[in-house]
């Protein structure tokens, strides 16, 4: 159950759309305040974290965004929610399983175990996501890593690991009039498989 991941370095980053000027900006203030470490956001801890979704139109943005689930205006939701299985995307995820992000990082933690690409390489983990919208107007964008078996190194400290999607797949994931379904489920876990056996400690 991965509670810890980030970014490390600095920009640019070479994942699409993180070293367009705005989102430059908005990325590098956010790893000097959070010193790259996306957290799980409490009452006491408001931290956002950055996303990568696409607009209607499919062009990518980055925005900041609650990690826990909010599926309305009143708070994340009671149960856990900052992860979500990916062999339950169409049972307990449907709806958020519609709007989907993607998570920029370098790094994740599992059982005191930091796991990276070769070369520190950015990479993307799968996302779901809900926006509501708040009592003073504003919307709020929350979301949840997903998650999937664990396979190569990952697999010797624990049974899951979050769901890297190699950047063919990027597209795919994001594409805002590609339905969440049986299909989509069982391309990324394919998809996901090599580039998981790369994150080593």
């Amino acid at each position: 159950m991965c509670a810890s991941y980030g970014l490390g370095g600095s920009l640019p980053l070479d994942l699409d759309p993180l070293s367009e000027p705005g989102n430059a900006a908005l990325v590098n203030e956010w790893l000097a305040e959070r010193s790259g470490n996306a957290k799980i956001t409490g009452k006491n801890a408001r931290n956002l974290n950055p996303v990568i979704r696409a607009n209607a139109a499919g062009d990518r943005q980055v925005q900041l965004a609650w990690w826990w689930l909010w599926l309305d205006a009143s708070g994340p939701v009671k149960f856990t929610a900052f992860n979500s299985r990916s062999d339950k995307l169409l049972q307990s995820w449907k709806r958020p399983f519609q709007h989907r992000a993607l998570l920029p990082a370098t790094w994740y933690v599992e059982k005191q175990g930091r796991f990276r690409l070769p070369g520190d390489e950015v990479f993307g983990i799968a996302a779901l996501t809900s926006t509501v919208t708040l009592d003073d107007g504003s919307e709020l964008i929350s979301y949840s890593m997903v998650t999937r078996e664990a396979v190569g190194e990952a697999a010797e400290v624990w049974g899951r690991m979050p769901l890297v999607l190699p950047r063919d797949m990027h597209d795919e994931w994001l594409d805002p009039q590609r339905p969440g379904d049986p299909s989509l489920v069982a391309e990324v876990q394919h998809a996901s498989d090599e580039i998981s056996r790369e994150l080593t400690r």
